[in-house]
């Protein structure tokens, strides 16, 4: 399964952003879905899950209140919409299929995306 999170790119404090994960080569409603983050010299941290219909979410201290996921099953994609963006959100944003419903923990992930770029400029 190849997964290709998109959208990323250069941004100004205060800024936003939309990601895009689409994961067509799989039964979207089988799987939850959550989106990573690493930042340069840092350990990769969990910021948002959602569960496989969407009825749950997660949403980590650092982005809660600025971040909201989201999912179109029928058309095979999840979106993390990025508001509010400070030079503390730069990373590298990644995408990964839960095994075990809406989970941010790194050996739950059954499948991982590559990653897209998130450049917030001060």
């Amino acid at each position: 399964v190849q997964l290709q999170a998109s959208g990323g790119g250069l941004v100004q404090e205060g800024g936003s952003l939309r990601l895009s994960c689409p994961a067509s080569e799989l039964p979207m409603e089988n799987y939850a879905f959550a989106w990573f983050r690493q930042a340069l010299g840092k350990e990769r941290e969990g910021v948002s899950c959602i569960s496989r219909r969407g009825g749950t979410t997660y949403y980590s201290d650092s982005v809660k209140g600025r971040f909201t996921v989201s999912r179109d099953n029928a058309k095979s994609t999840v979106d993390l919409q990025m508001n509010s963006l400070k030079p503390g959100d730069t990373a590298i944003y990644y995408c990964a299929v839960s095994n075990y419903g809406c989970s941010v923990t790194e050996t739950d992930m059954k499948y991982w995306g590559k990653g897209t770029l998130v450049t917030v400029s001060s």
